[in-house]
């Protein structure tokens, strides 16, 4: 594997394993974290609801809420017809919750997700910041492909606390199509010999690549399934709509090969882990972030990646999230300043009751230059009399941030 392409002699698309996580209803599970009370309730995140506001627009809206004609970019003035505010209607059992949109948080969250797909992706393919998908095929086989998506869900619920719906197919159109299957919370795997049979009844308008437009045109050609799709005729369809017709017919059939290619280099590594419940063991999460710690900076290293920002991020009852972060004066690889700096930074929560921690090394670099000396970062060690520790001597730019609930100037 280089720089995420596959080497000549890779497994043939019958081999290939891909996996499309997708976050269910993403913004309105986010303020379900932080408010556990809203689970099970319908919710909306959207803008404009606020009193006197008359102009907005619904964000996400949860699968309660849908379940009262809400949709997502529907005007906020028909969620609030089909759905009343709770809050201004308080024994109202058909009111919802509206919350406003907290993209800072939203992308915190999303970063976590993303840093745990890193993890178990041989390659990953960021869609936007609640979808992915995942090149697997070198970290397990179809006869337990089930059992890795499983553990993929798992662990997105455990350590981050979001739903998500996973499809697994040879090709990124069906794992699409297959993660939207079962939701919410789905998983759907469809092995290379069933492509054509999950595909057959999907409507034309689902498949990969088509719009509104385009379906009203198929539509017209009497192809109202994507199995009516893959038994056009291809001719036709590339006189009638040129390449893009071979494109579409190809996936109907479940012929999508094209590889998942990262659109870019991960822009940090982290791993986070939860307490059963909040502790005030303050040694406990010493311990657990010194853990964290070790792992961040071996994967770092095996990942080739030099780092020129240590964080951690600690949240504390009932969910508020607080990050420090601090700057090096250049990219480096050492898993001791890791260790040494996170735990200079959690000193600040000694005292804290703690759900969550997790530690991140971001501002990465990829080139194959040597690495800043740390033996610099004070300046001149004669000048000082001689025998500073280079790791704990001069910080560099100690940037630290606090919120009540995400900064991401440098944890991002």
């Amino acid at each position: 594997m280089v720089d995420g392409e596959r080497l000549p002699g890779a497994p043939d698309r019958a081999e290939r394993i891909v996996l499309h996580v997708d976050m269910d209803c993403f913004y309105a599970s986010c303020e379900r974290m932080r408010e556990p009370e809203l689970r099970g309730e319908p919710v909306v995140v959207g803008m404009g609801y606020e009193p006197g506001e008359t102009v907005g627009a619904v964000a996400t809206a949860s699968y309660e809420a849908r379940e009262y004609g809400v949709e997502s970019a529907q005007a906020i003035g028909a969620a609030l017809e089909n759905l009343p505010r709770r809050a201004e209607n308080p024994g109202d059992p058909d009111a919802g919750y509206y919350r406003p949109v907290d993209l800072d948080f939203y992308q915190e969250v999303g970063s976590d997700v993303k840093d745990i797909l890193y993890d178990l992706g041989d390659t990953v393919r960021e869609v936007s910041i609640d979808e992915a998908y995942l090149d697997v095929t070198e970290r397990t086989a179809w006869d337990v492909a089930e059992g890795f998506a499983r553990h993929v869900k798992q662990r997105i619920a455990r350590e981050v606390g979001v739903p998500a719906s996973v499809g697994v197919a040879p090709d990124m159109s069906t794992a699409k199509l297959a993660s939207d299957h079962d939701k919410p919370d789905g998983l759907v795997v469809v092995e290379p010999d069933d492509v054509r049979e999950f595909l057959a009844p999907i409507d034309v308008a689902d498949v990969h690549g088509i719009g509104p437009v385009r379906a009203r045109e198929l539509r017209e050609m009497d192809i109202e399934t994507a199995g009516d799709l893959a038994s056009a005729d291809p001719y036709e369809l590339a006189d009638r709509f040129g390449d893009r017709g071979r494109d579409l017919y190809r996936r109907a059939r479940g012929e999508d090969n094209r590889p998942v290619e990262p659109r870019g280099k991960p822009k940090s590594l982290s791993r986070e882990s939860a307490f059963d419940g909040a502790t005030d063991d303050f040694e406990r999460v010493r311990e657990q972030v010194a853990t964290l710690a070790e792992a961040v900076a071996d994967r770092a290293t095996r990942k080739n990646a030099f780092y020129r920002t240590i964080g951690v991020k600690v949240v504390t009852p009932p969910y508020d999230v607080h990050t420090r972060a601090e700057s090096l004066p250049g990219p480096v690889d050492d898993p001791a300043l890791v260790d040494d700096r996170t735990q200079d930074l959690l000193g600040e929560f000694e005292g804290e009751s703690v759900r969550k921690v997790g530690v991140r090394v971001s501002n990465l670099d990829f080139s194959e230059r040597e690495q800043t000396n740390l033996d610099g970062f004070g300046g001149d060690e004669s000048a000082d009399g001689g025998g500073r520790d280079p790791t704990r001597g001069g910080r560099g730019t100690n940037e630290r941030q606090n919120s009540g609930q995400v900064s991401l100037e440098d944890f991002e």
